[in-house]
């Protein structure tokens, strides 16, 4: 058995491994928040999990958590560590990163809710779509047209550079506001539809 991280201090945050995280959470002494989009928080998540999508995360909204441990989770752990970061900047203490998310929770047999397959498509397919069909109209533009339409293309691959070095979509994010993409809640989940 290993022995519990220490409580970070308030401004730093820790990386959690699953077991651990499980264990927290059966007890009561942690909360669990999916900063994944709603689509992905609606296919599978945690059991308990608040939604509060990295897209649109405002830290105060883990005000009323304040003085319980808080484990963020996204797929791999890397958006929850960017919320972590965000959140630890507002010197909220007792911050967990729930290390590999929930493929690693997965991977370690621990259990999910599955509301099945969120209906369309997920919003990074949406991006890839619409970034293939950017690339290839600027392309086929500039071919046809006029060759400065290929400055199209080139807005598109800026994006994808900016998004790879950066590890944050734009496009997503837009995406994620799509109408079509909201899912409606489960009772708990932290609204984000009221935050300006």
């Amino acid at each position: 058995m290993t022995t519990p991280p220490s409580p970070p201090a308030p401004g730093a945050f820790q990386e959690l491994a699953p077991e651990q995280a499980q264990r927290w959470i059966q007890s009561g002494e942690a909360v669990i928040v999916d900063v994944r989009e709603p689509d992905e928080h609606a296919a599978e998540h945690i059991a308990g999990a608040s939604l509060m999508p990295l897209s649109r995360f405002n830290p105060n909204d883990l005000a009323p958590l304040r003085g319980r441990k808080i484990i963020m989770q996204c797929r791999s752990g890397r958006r929850s560590a960017d919320a972590c970061r965000l959140a630890a900047g507002t010197g909220i203490g007792g911050l967990y990163n729930l290390t590999g998310g929930i493929l690693a929770w997965k991977d370690r047999s621990l259990p999910v809710e599955s509301g099945g397959k969120a209906p369309g498509l997920s919003v990074m397919r949406q991006v890839q779509l619409t970034i293939g069909a950017g690339v290839l109209g600027g392309a086929a533009l500039a071919w046809l047209v006029h060759p400065a339409w290929i400055g199209l293309s080139a807005f598109f691959g800026a994006g994808l550079l900016f998004a790879g070095a950066t590890g944050t979509c734009a496009m997503a994010n837009l995406m994620a506001m799509a109408p079509w993409n909201r899912v409606t809640p489960r009772p708990g989940d932290a609204s984000r539809d009221t935050c300006a």
